[in-house]
């Protein structure tokens, strides 16, 4: 039997509320921010900054990446794919066996309307489309024999940037900053351009999935507020310093009951990360700083070419500052993207010219400022289309043989890679899938695909899955 003297005083309710709600939610916080990633890691970076550099797996060729993505599916045989079987069989039924397309419409062949010409010392042909990006021919490595796994837009949209046609992997841009961190002080080290047109499948298909969410695109709109909220208020900057202090200083007193947690540090840091971001982006979009020359590279002297043309210009302002990886998504036109199952000729030609003056502004400025060979730029959509006509002047999907480029960062120039058949539907020689291009692109930025991986359900997860061979006969 106790004595009542020695039992402690009972608590009050509002005392046992106090303590529980430090103690029990810290339990469940300290649970749910320290599930290890046990798969390698390139070199940790330091808890308090997930985006610090780390080493690399062997020596990189490129320091950041931008992907020029193409929104809708661009047509191989109209573009970067000349066919002449198409122009003598025009208007006939096409003789192969031909699967269900994604609409099931299967026209006669379709000639491209555009001629094409050889360009460079390469001599390799490019479309009537591209008159500016022809003359740098010279510099890109044309991969003519890629596949895709689906035929529809959004399980194909997620499946060039995640590896998967599922929703919810992390995006290409997450994986290469996990791996990398970032140069960037000041910026997010993935950041998406938006141009005018989300593609099918929303911002997911730039999302980190599994990933922290430090790894996510950041998503700058066109204009004069890229970021919501990226403008000081009215408050004068010594309010807003001492704001961030407090939260420091909470932020801290919450890691003195906790220990040492990686998650929240790393929040810690992203709070700090948009402090900076408050001077950063507005100097960035700033481009009153470039000179008239510069400007008209990029076509910003056109109204048909200044929206694309413009993030072009951003993105190698990106890239300058160290952002590891960016991507450009496609102005609204008019059209559905490059999505053209009918009005092939209009659709084209007007994605065309709101994109070509601007890429080939971007690749000739990444040159002559000596960045071409340490940044990768990427062109391409998430399938090609059909040799022969949907209706009388479209094209349907065609996930079975299309064309991507790549130049510098490590990439051959003037090269062709793989080939479809006579009729521009299927790749028949060095087939290329997904899977190869993300591990090329990651051995080119240092990094060995098989290696980069993040414990998540109980697997050591990676952007190629169990698949991807380097493209070594692209690189310099």
């Amino acid at each position: 039997m106790h004595c009542h003297r020695y039992l402690p005083p009972p608590l009050t309710r509002r005392e046992m509320l106090a303590r529980c709600a430090n103690g029990f939610g810290g339990v469940a916080l300290t649970a749910l921010l320290t599930e290890a990633a046990f798969g390698e890691v390139l070199n940790p970076a330091p808890a308090h900054d997930p985006l610090t550099p780390r080493a690399t797996h062997h020596p990189a060729t490129a320091r950041s990446v931008i992907f020029l993505f193409m929104d809708g599916g661009p047509s191989q045989v109209d573009t970067f794919d000349p066919k002449p079987r198409l122009a003598r069989e025009n208007g006939q039924k096409i003789q192969m066996k031909v699967p269900p397309t994604q609409f099931d419409n299967v026209g006669n062949v379709l000639q491209s309307p555009w001629q094409f010409h050889q360009y460079g010392e390469s001599g390799i042909p490019v479309s009537d489309l591209f008159p500016h990006v022809a003359r740098c021919v010279d510099d890109l490595a044309i991969i003519r024999s890629m596949t895709s796994d689906f035929s529809e837009h959004t399980n194909a949209n997620y499946f060039i940037h995640s590896g998967s046609g599922i929703q919810g992997r992390p995006s290409m841009g997450a994986w290469a900053t996990y791996g990398l961190g970032s140069e960037s002080q000041n910026l997010p080290g993935f950041v998406v351009l938006n141009s005018g047109m989300i593609p099918p499948g929303g911002v997911d298909c730039f999302n980190s999935g599994f990933l922290p969410a430090t790894y996510q695109g950041s998503l700058f709109h066109s204009g004069a507020e890229p970021v919501a909220d990226i403008r000081q208020a009215e408050h004068n900057e010594r309010v807003q310093q001492q704001k961030v202090g407090l939260l420091r200083q909470l932020d801290r007193g919450v890691l003195g009951r906790l220990g040492a947690v990686d998650t929240l540090e790393s929040s810690i840091a992203n709070y700090e990360l948009a402090f900076r971001m408050q001077t950063a982006v507005p100097e960035l979009m700033d481009l009153s700083r470039e000179s008239s020359a510069t400007q008209a590279l990029y076509g910003l002297d056109d109204k048909s070419t200044e929206i694309f043309g413009r993030q072009c210009l951003v993105a190698r302002r990106l890239v300058e500052r160290g952002v590891r990886f960016v991507e450009l998504l496609c102005p609204n036109v008019g059209h559905d993207r490059w999505d053209q199952h009918g009005n092939l000729k209009d659709g084209h030609e007007k994605n065309a010219a709101a994109t070509d003056k601007p890429i080939a502004g971007l690749l000739l400025d990444l040159k002559s400022r000596g960045l071409l060979d340490q940044t990768l730029v990427v062109w391409g959509g998430e399938f090609g289309r059909t040799p022969m006509a949907q209706g009388t002047n479209g094209r349907d999907h065609n996930p079975f043989g299309f064309t991507m480029w790549l130049a510098g960062g490590g990439v051959k120039g003037g090269v062709v890679y793989g080939a479809t058949d006579d009729y521009g539907y299927y790749a028949v020689e060095n087939k290329t899938d997904v899977h190869d291009l993300h591990a090329t692109l990651l051995h080119l930025m240092g990094i060995d695909h098989k290696r980069l991986t993040y414990r998540f359900s109980g697997r050591d997860m990676r952007l190629t899955d169990v698949y991807g061979e380097v493209l070594t006969e692209i690189l310099a």
